[in-house]
């Protein structure tokens, strides 16, 4: 089904799909962040990457999810 525009996705989609990126963009800020040499502390080993699976996440569910009937 397609919206009246011919948008692929509802703006609901779009939204959420600009938050998964700036939460990919967060944990790429928060790797970079890390003052161990290397990034071996727990922000780059941990924190980071995971914020940034959640990103991914975040940006699947916006592709798979359904617009609401109106």
């Amino acid at each position: 089904m397609q919206n009246k525009k011919g948008f692929p996705f509802a703006k609901q989609n779009y939204v959420l799909m600009l938050v998964g990126v700036g939460v990919v963009m967060l944990g790429f800020l928060l790797m970079a962040l890390d003052s161990e040499e290397f990034g071996f502390g727990i922000l780059g080993l941990t924190i980071g990457p995971v914020t940034v699976l959640a990103g991914f996440v975040v940006g699947f569910f916006a592709i798979m999810m359904k617009p609401k009937s109106e």
